[in-house]
């Protein structure tokens, strides 16, 4: 029998890390603007949040083997899924059902806030219900739209907006744009987590930007949305509808250069472009999260 620390890896925990960041984002997002903190909306919202993304990553996991794919893919600790199920540690069967599972209590949690906020919620809610059940096996397979549309949309935009819809009963200016931060930041880490697996994700028939423009130009594309992900923290400062504390989110920048060199200077090596993920993993983490504290202390403090 497979133990719980075998369960908690195939979730993937060390990108679970995302979850209560996009959370507090949208929560930081509805102080700011005054509203009063629903204790009981935040926690189902971020368990909502969690039981998405454990669902995705487990249900990749699941189609990835199924496919031959992570039998084929090198992996890292960046990329490359789990390793549970080509390792025989887990059946594919039960890992199949955990996923499934995982999406039950998301959508339970959904129709809770359906009996709430039923016409604000409902696009976030069948949005990312569709983001779940078809990223593996559909829209990784769709040209050029894998990044944006799986974590950038469902992690990042749908995560941040639907926290703060149910904290707020609807939806401003400063939430979409804190949203499209966290969601560039997100598709960027998918993004450049794809380099190494180009050669196996071919193969298997997925399309995404690597495999039909080639690593070279997808650094660029890389180092574009990264620098796009800052510009709209600053845009949002500057249009004063997040307060200027916001740009804490800037601290992270001399990381996301070092990302950025290391992308362009190494598309091809994959060993050498290693560190750059890892460096990656924390601009996408705590950009938000800085940006977020600054609107907080902004909110309370000053």
């Amino acid at each position: 029998m497979a133990s719980l620390k075998t369960w908690l890896l195939e979730t993937r925990p060390q990108f679970l890390l995302l979850t209560p960041v996009c959370v507090f984002a949208g929560l930081a997002i509805s102080l700011y603007e005054g509203y009063a903190f629903n204790a009981l909306h935040f926690v189902l919202a971020f368990f909502g949040a969690l039981f998405a993304h454990i669902a995705v990553n487990v249900l990749n996991d699941y189609f990835d083997y199924k496919s031959g794919i992570d039998l084929e893919t090198q992996r890292t600790p960046f990329s490359g899924g789990s390793g549970i199920l080509p390792s025989g540690q887990l059946e594919p069967r039960k890992v199949l059902i955990f996923g499934l599972a995982s999406v039950a209590v998301t959508i339970g949690i959904g129709i809770y806030f359906l009996t709430e906020y039923f016409w604000a919620i409902l696009p976030i809610g069948v949005l990312g219900v569709i983001i779940i059940l078809l990223y593996t096996p559909v829209l990784t397979r769709l040209p050029g739209i894998t990044e944006l549309v799986g974590p950038g949309l469902g992690f990042g935009v749908l995560m941040v907006l639907g926290t703060y819809v149910v904290q707020t009963g609807g939806y401003s200016i400063a939430a979409i744009l804190s949203s499209i931060v966290a969601g560039l930041l997100i598709a960027n880490l998918l993004l450049i987590n794809e380099f190494p697996d180009v050669e196996a994700d071919r193969a298997a028939g997925r399309k995404h930007l690597p495999i039909i423009i080639g690593r070279k130009k997808a650094a660029v594309v890389f180092c574009s949305i990264l620098i796009l992900a800052y510009a709209v923290v600053i845009g949002a400062v500057i249009a004063n509808v997040v307060p200027l504390l916001g740009l804490l989110g800037l601290l992270t920048l001399p990381l996301g250069i070092k990302a950025m060199r290391s992308a362009l200077k190494y598309p091809d090596d994959i060993g050498k472009l290693i560190p750059a993920l890892g460096v990656n993993v924390i601009v996408v983490l705590i950009t938000p999260l800085l940006m977020s504290i600054g609107i907080v202390i902004a909110t309370y403090v000053m």
